[in-house]
C-alpha cells in the first residue's frame, strides 16, 4: 500500500453497471482504484522479477467466463494476477460455480441440498436416466447466463447430451404448485448477507432472472434462517469471497440451485435499496491491511453509483479492431433440445430479435414456448403476436443463446433472421454473402510470370 491507502484493481473486462459501481465505491472510500482492461493492463517478468501495470496492492475479480468463448483465455490471465498478487474471488473457485454441474456435485458433497440432477457424455446414458426426473424436468446448459441455456422439457421426448458445443444435463424441477414460481436471490459478502430478494417469473415464464423481466421483492426481514444459513455456506462451500446464491423452496424445504461469482446488482438494489458495492470495496481493502469508516459504508451501500468511474482508461482507438465480421447472408447452426441445424441466416439490424422458421424450430425441438411477442413491421403498425422460444445460435464457433420469435418464413428465402441480440457481438458487412457464387467468378485472372 501507499501511506493509508490501498491500490485496489478490479479486472473487468466488460463495462457493467456492477464494475463501475465497486470502482466508484473504492474511491469514495478513501482508497485508490484500478480498471484493469485492455487499455492499460500488463504483465511483465524481466530477470525473474514480475511486475504488472497498474501496480495494484489486490485484485477483485470481475471476468464473466460465462459471456465468452474463450474462458480458459480469461481463466489465464486471472491465475496469473491471482499467482502474484491477493485476489478476492479467486480462479479456481469462480470456475467451479459458474459450471452448473459442478458446482452442484460440490454443494452436494458438502451436504448442501441440491435438485437431484444428471449430466452424462453419452446420448443413451442420459436419456436411460430421463425417466426419474417425471414427465417434465430442467434442461440445463453447464455453463451459461441471465437464464439463457435453461428450459423447462417435456421428457417424454429424447434429449442431447450437448446443446451445440456446451455440454448439457438434466435436473428435477422444483415447484410449489399452490404459489406464484419465484426462487430466492441472497447476496453474501465475506461471512454476511448483505442483501436478499425474491424473484418472481414473468408472464407466461417459469425462470425468475431479473434480465428476463422478472419482478424483485425484498426479502431480508422475512427470510427463513434455514435459507440464510444455507446461503452463507453453500458461498463458503465454493471457495467464493461474494456470490449471489440462488434457492428455491419446495414442499419439503430449501435447495440451492446455483451460486454466481458475478451476480448483477440491479434487481438487489430495487428490491432492497442496497448496493453490495461498497461491502465488496470494504472486503478487498481490508484484505491489505487497509480500513474504512463502517458509517461510510452503510451510507454508500444506499446508492448504486454505477457512473463512468475517473479511473477509467481512455477508450482505445482499436475498440472495434477485434469485432469480428459477420456478413448479410451468413451460415450458423440452430440448436435446440432434441438437435442442430446448419442453415442460412439473414442479418437484419432492424430487428430486436432473432426469428426462426416454425418448421426448423419444430426440428431442433426449439421450445417449449416460453411466452408471446408483438412484433410490428410496416405492414401490421399495430403488431401481430408470435410465440417465443430459447434457442442456440453457432457462429463459427461462437455459441449465442437467444430468445428466438417462431414465425412461418416458408414463404421467406431463408429460415432464420439474425436480430441485434446477436448482431450486436459483430459488426455487419453488407457486402459478404455464403450464398454468393459470384465471388470467385468476378475474380481477375492473374498472368503467370
Amino acid at each position: 500500500m501507499t501511506g493509508d491507502t490501498a491500490r485496489v484493481g478490479v479486472l473487468s473486462l466488460h463495462n457493467s453497471k456492477e464494475t463501475k459501481a465497486i470502482l466508484n465505491a473504492i474511491e469514495d472510500l478513501g482508497h485508490e482504484p484500478f480498471w484493469l482492461r485492455k487499455e492499460n493492463t500488463a504483465i511483465e517478468v524481466t530477470d525473474g522479477h514480475v511486475s504488472i501495470e497498474p501496480d495494484v496492492d489486490v485484485v477483485l475479480n470481475r471476468l464473466l467466463l460465462s459471456n465468452t468463448d474463450q474462458p480458459a483465455e480469461h481463466l489465464g490471465l486471472a491465475t496469473t494476477f491471482e499467482r502474484i498478487r491477493p485476489m478476492l474471488n479467486e480462479p479456481d473457485a469462480v470456475l467451479a460455480a459458474i459450471h452448473k454441474f459442478a458446482a452442484a456435485a460440490t454443494l452436494a458433497d458438502w451436504n448442501v441440498p441440491v435438485p437431484d440432477a444428471l449430466l452424462a457424455l453419452s446420448n443413451e446414458r442420459l436419456n436411460q436416466g430421463r425417466e426419474r426426473f417425471g414427465d417434465v424436468g430442467v434442461y440445463k446448459t453447464a455453463i451459461g447466463t441471465h437464464g439463457g441455456g435453461t428450459w423447462k422439457v417435456d421428457l417424454t421426448e429424447p434429449v442431447n447430451p450437448k446443446v451445440g458445443n456446451r455440454q448439457a444435463f438434466l435436473q428435477r424441477l422444483i415447484e410449489r404448485d399452490d404459489e406464484d414460481h419465484r426462487d430466492l436471490r441472497v447476496y453474501v459478502v465475506g461471512d454476511e448477507i448483505v442483501g436478499a430478494m425474491y424473484r418472481y417469473a414473468p408472464e407466461g415464464d417459469w425462470r425468475t432472472n431479473v434480465a428476463l423481466g422478472g419482478d424483485v421483492e425484498n426479502a431480508l426481514d422475512d427470510m427463513p434462517d434455514e435459507a440464510a444459513e444455507m446461503a452463507l455456506y453453500a458461498s463458503e462451500v465454493m471457495g467464493l469471497d461474494y456470490a449471489g446464491v440462488d434457492l428455491i423452496e419446495g414442499y419439503d424445504g430449501w435447495y440451492v440451485l446455483e451460486v454466481n461469482p458475478t451476480a448483477g446488482f440491479k434487481g438487489l438494489f430495487e428490491a432492497t435499496g442496497v448496493s453490495p458495492a461498497p461491502h465488496i470495496a470494504k472486503l478487498a481493502i481490508e484484505k491489505v491491511g487497509g480500513t474504512v469508516d463502517e458509517d461510510r459504508v452503510e451510507m454508500l451501500a444506499g446508492t448504486l453509483d454505477d457512473s463512468r468511474p475517473s479511473c477509467a482508461p481512455p477508450v482505445s482507438k482499436s475498440l472495434f479492431e477485434d469485432t469480428p465480421i459477420i456478413g448479410y447472408i451468413e451460415e450458423v447452426v440452430a440448436t435446440g433440445t432434441s438437435g442442430s441445424v446448419q442453415a442460412l441466416a439473414k442479418s437484419d439490424t432492424g430487428a430486436t430479435r432473432t426469428s426462426i422458421d416454425t418448421s426448423l424450430a419444430a426440428e431442433i425441438g426449439a421450445g417449449p414456448i416460453k411466452s408471446m411477442t408483438r412484433v410490428k413491421s410496416g405492414s401490421n403498425k399495430s403488431g401481430k403476436a408470435r410465440p417465443v422460444v430459447d434457442l442456440v445460435i453457432g457462429i463459427g464457433g461462437t455459441q449465442h443463446t437467444v430468445t428466438a420469435s417462431v414465425e412461418d418464413r416458408g414463404h421467406m428465402e431463408y429460415p432464420l433472421l439474425l436480430g441485434r441480440d446477436i448482431l450486436e457481438h459483430y459488426r455487419v458487412d453488407v457486402r459478404k454473402r455464403v450464398d454468393d457464387d459470384r465471388s470467385d467468378a468476378e475474380d481477375p485472372e492473374l498472368l503467370e510470370e
